[in-house]
């Protein structure tokens, strides 16, 4: 790109996503700003059910042990929900100043940024995934600075369990993982930089300090080689998320929303922002949750209410629902999966043969699952129902296996991509709900950014005013278009 401008007040709002047509969005006076999402394995690498399942516990150890106005952040979206294709996603940050480059993975089961410390001992020097690790110089930034003992977000930190005062004054952190790796160092308050994208086309550097956590040791899968990262950007909704920290701030809205494209090369959509669609239901977020808890009360095959226990659904300590665009497949407790499966075989026992294959519950269909298998509904609090066709809880071909996986005595409901894509999802967190609605993610959509200032306080970091009523659409398009875009208005200053 040519131009570059430092961020003034905005006209309307302007987002460039890769691998996706264009997408649209509610004028507003706040700019957009760009980053790109990544997919860490390649899209063509098969990998069996019993893979994703340990992939996906090691991660929900993970999870578990956890204990607005403003512009939108766009993250472009590759990889695919297809859970034969092991998917993790990164996108890449810019820390410091002058600023560098990280990748870190996206992590909605968790709150916090951090990326590895030029100190950091045992982390790895090499990644599989083909990209260079950067470790953060607190020293190389000229505005990098220390949290300390001191410091009052040090002391809020500290009534958690993760965070500590060290014996240099230092404000710490300690994270260990159910899956038995951990990571320690210390917070660190410094530049992120994001790039914005204005309604003229022309990109704009806006940044915000934030704090994060800089990594100074690791330990167990974290030190692997083979998926490497330079840190985990936590998308959760505790006060040290970047997410609450740019939104507390009136940076970004206190809302973010994803479309995830099931079919072919995969794809979608993730921003910092509201997707608008009439048909959007929402259920209300439990509160006084550490992750994206949701009131199961139901499920129906075929339109008839299975026979569940209402406990079963019960929120309480390491149990409940919750949602994780994380986790590859969904997992059910066994008090709900057991009438479920016994649902689905008495659906389609005239029709189709279960069986086992390798511990999963399968079935041999000589052509389309749709027609013979039925429709499923996950039914919550507030009336809102998720409709899953035979494609959102089986994958296969010949044999169609079952998605839910089995979670053994008490634990937690977990829906994962398997029944997330091909959805619009909303975690509006101002109003503290999520709401969803089937859509092609493959074409455009709308985001607001219509907020109130009551939603936020601003802090002065960037212009702000009030939309308009009935503010009109303008559509954005991809980085190519965009560039074209750029060229065009360049050459139109230079004529006149």
């Amino acid at each position: 790109m040519s131009a570059m401008l430092n961020l003034g007040p905005s006209l309307c709002i302007f987002i460039a996503i890769v691998v996706i047509v264009p997408v649209s969005v509610v004028c507003s006076g706040f700019p957009s700003s760009v980053l790109t999402l990544e997919r860490a394995f390649p899209v063509n690498q098969k990998m069996e059910l019993e893979v994703l399942r340990a992939r996906d516990k090691a991660r929900h150890a993970r999870i578990l042990q956890g204990g607005g106005g403003g512009g939108v952040v766009d993250f472009g979206v590759l990889g695919t929900s297809d859970p034969y294709l092991v998917g993790l996603y990164f996108t890449r940050v810019k820390l410091g100043t002058p600023p560098r480059e990280y990748n870190v993975q996206i992590d909605t089961g968790s709150d916090i940024l951090w990326v590895s410390c030029n100190s950091c001992s045992d982390c790895p020097q090499m990644s599989g995934l083909g990209i260079q690790l950067n470790f953060f110089d607190t020293a190389s930034s000229s505005t990098a600075a220390l949290v300390s003992c001191s410091d009052p977000i040090c002391s809020s930190l500290i009534q958690t369990t993760t965070s500590s005062c060290s014996q240099n004054d230092q404000c710490a952190y300690s994270f260990q993982y159910g899956d038995g790796s951990g990571t320690s160092g210390f917070y660190v308050s410094d530049m992120l930089y994001f790039d914005m994208i204005l309604a003229d086309s022309m990109l704009a550097n806006s940044s915000a300090s934030v704090v994060f956590g800089c990594s100074t040791y690791q330990s167990g899968d974290l030190t692997k080689s083979d998926r490497a990262i330079d840190g985990i950007f936590g998308f959760g909704q505790q006060s040290l998320s970047v997410v609450s920290q740019l939104s507390s701030r009136g940076i970004t809205p206190k809302v973010f929303s994803h479309c995830l494209k099931g079919e072919g090369n995969g794809g979608g959509i993730l921003v910092l922002g509201e997707i608008l669609d009439p048909s959007i239901v929402y259920t209300p977020l439990i509160p006084s949750q550490p992750h994206y808890n949701l009131n199961l009360q139901s499920i129906s095959v075929n339109g008839q209410l299975l026979p569940i226990d209402s406990a079963a659904f019960a929120t309480s300590n390491y149990r409940g629902t919750i949602v994780d665009s994380g986790t590859t497949l969904a997992y059910l407790v066994e008090d709900i999966y057991n009438p479920f499966i016994s649902a689905i075989n008495n659906a389609v026992s005239q029709f189709v043969r279960p069986t086992l294959s390798k511990g999963n519950q399968c079935y041999l269909v000589p052509g389309s699952v749709t027609g013979i298998f039925p429709l499923v509904s996950l039914n919550f609090d507030g009336g809102a129902s998720m409709v899953l066709r035979p494609e959102e809880y089986l994958d296969g071909a010949t044999m169609w296996c079952m998605g839910f996986q089995r979670v053994q005595d008490q634990g937690v409901t977990i829906l994962g991509d398997l029944v997330l894509k091909d959805k619009i999802f909303v975690y509006d967190l101002a109003h503290q709900r999520i709401g969803w609605a089937n859509y092609d993610c493959s074409l455009s959509v709308n985001v607001s950014l219509t907020f109130g200032r009551d939603e936020f306080i601003n802090a002065g970091q960037l212009s702000m005013s009030n939309s308009s009523k009935n503010p009109p659409f303008l559509p954005l398009f991809t980085n190519f278009e965009a560039i074209l875009m750029q060229i065009l208005v360049s050459i139109g200053f230079l004529i006149l």
